[in-house]
This record gives C-alpha cells, structure tokens and sequence, in this order.
C-alpha cells in the first residue's frame, strides 16, 4: 500500500484544471483535493491531487487516479457506488485497475471513509 501511496507524485496539483473539489472523511479526519480536466465530451482527461489522507487514504487514491482518465460524471457515480457496495457488504471485487490492493482493507469499516476519498473529491468536482 505504501508503494501506491507513493504514485501520488505522478498526479501533481495543476491551477489550470478547471474543476476542483474537496472530500474529508468525518471517522479520521483524512481529506483528498482534487483537480480534473475534462476533454470536450466531459470526460477526465487530466487530474491533480492534494492529499491529506493516511497510507489507505492515499493508496485509494492512487488507484483512483490511475483508472479515472477517460471516464464521466455518471460513470464515477456509479463506480463510487459499486466501491461502497463492496466496502459494506463484500462480494465481488469492483471493475477498477489496482483495486485488489485495498482488499485487506475492506474488513476495517473505519478506512472505509479514507478509500471512498478521491471518488468523493472528483464526484465533487464534477458537481460544481
């Protein structure tokens, strides 16, 4: 997990990015700002991170950032959903490159608002 933590540096924050959003989790005090660029069919086609998150917190949003490039608003939402489904309830692993990397996380109920960060952050941004 430290590792993918690590990868954050390949997302620099960019002021040029139009969209900017924010997501704190509310059990660890873990926060995630995000900054997209979208391409001209609203798609993401850049991203940035500000990470003030844990070693889970940001390995989510490694992973996060790693798979987000080409998706929509409503293609996030309901990856955001499926991620949650999975949090709570187990089951298949979601449809997200690197996302067996948090299965050792998913029993610890208190990390689940820390992974759910940079979906939240994007969700955020795209909102605005």
């Amino acid at each position: 997990m430290l590792a993918a933590a690590m990868e954050l540096t390949k997302y620099p924050w960019n002021e040029a990015y139009g969209l900017k959003g924010t997501a704190r989790s509310r059990s660890c005090g873990s926060a995630i700002e995000i900054c997209l660029s979208l391409d001209v069919d609203g798609n993401v086609s850049a991203i940035g991170l500000k990470p003030h998150a844990c070693a889970v917190g940001q390995a989510a949003a490694s992973i996060f950032a790693q798979g987000v490039v080409g998706l929509n608003r409503d293609q996030l939402r309901n990856a955001r959903q499926s991620l949650a489904t999975w949090l709570a309830d187990g089951g298949f692993t979601p449809d997200w490159p690197g996302m067996a990397l948090l299965e050792p996380a998913q029993k610890y109920p208190a990390r689940h608002s820390a992974i759910l960060l940079a979906w939240d952050a994007a969700l955020d941004a795209l909102s605005k």
